[in-house]
């Protein structure tokens, strides 16, 4: 089981790490669910993740405090009307296809919007 955990941690930290630049892959729960799978497959693993420069303080802001960095929430929210924003209006996709990205994208933005804002 322990490689398991292993394999599904780095799985899904390679998908949060992905995540990070393609606007509708969530980055936020699969990191956690990177730190939750390297707590019960290795403990080396789960400690190096939530002491990494960029992964660790992002987890621990939300895990412990249900809260995101005001930079994070611009930034994401930002890239991410940006990218949705360029495919309804610039690629010639269907209407409902673009009606179902402009909601997903607000629905995305809402989650978004209402963690608490750290302001540091």
């Amino acid at each position: 089981m322990r490689v398991f955990w292993i394999v599904l941690g780095s799985v899904s930290l390679a998908l949060g790490v992905i995540g990070i630049f393609i606007p509708l892959l969530p980055t936020t729960p699969f990191l956690l669910l990177s730190a939750a799978a390297y707590f019960r497959g290795s403990p080396r693993l789960y400690n190096w993740l939530l002491h990494h420069k960029y992964f660790g303080s992002y987890i621990r802001n939300i895990r412990e405090e249900h809260a995101i960095p005001l930079r994070a929430k611009i930034i994401s929210i930002t890239v991410m009307w940006l990218t949705i924003g360029h495919c309804v209006l610039l690629l010639g996709i269907p209407v409902w296809l673009r009606i179902l990205l402009i909601v997903i994208t607000a629905g995305v933005t809402v989650h978004i919007l209402s963690y608490k804002t750290l302001k540091h």
